[in-house]
């Protein structure tokens, strides 16, 4: 089933870092690909654009939670593939492990124990 455009959430800002770090935990891919995974496992949803995602690669890449080099794609041209880093599998935990917490405080606001479902 394929969601209207209208129907796409924006990013709540810090999540593209978790979202690429997660894609890269499967193995190394390149920034075309990395868009097109997560907007195919967020079911349409999710769409990062190129000017939000190349910027991201790069500050992970200097962060060290990410390496990447050039290799050549399906295509026969050159692309950057990227993979995850020792350093960036302990921040992918990291950070899911605060993505989880926040999601569970924003249920406890939005559903409180204590009313009724509105």
């Amino acid at each position: 089933m394929k969601i209207a455009p209208a129907s796409r959430l924006e990013l709540l800002q810090g999540t593209l870092d978790l979202l690429i770090l997660r894609t890269l935990q499967t193995g190394k891919s390149h920034g075309h690909a990395i868009a097109k995974q997560i907007r195919r496992t967020s079911e349409e949803l999710l769409r990062v654009e190129t000017g939000s995602l190349y910027p991201a690669l790069h500050r992970l890449e200097a962060r060290g939670w990410i390496a990447a080099e050039w290799e050549p794609a399906e295509s026969g041209k050159r692309a950057k593939y990227y993979r995850l880093t020792a350093k960036g599998r302990k921040q992918l935990q990291a950070e899911q492990t605060k993505w989880e917490t926040f999601s569970r405080a924003m249920g406890l606001v939005l559903q409180p124990l204590n009313e009724e479902p509105v």
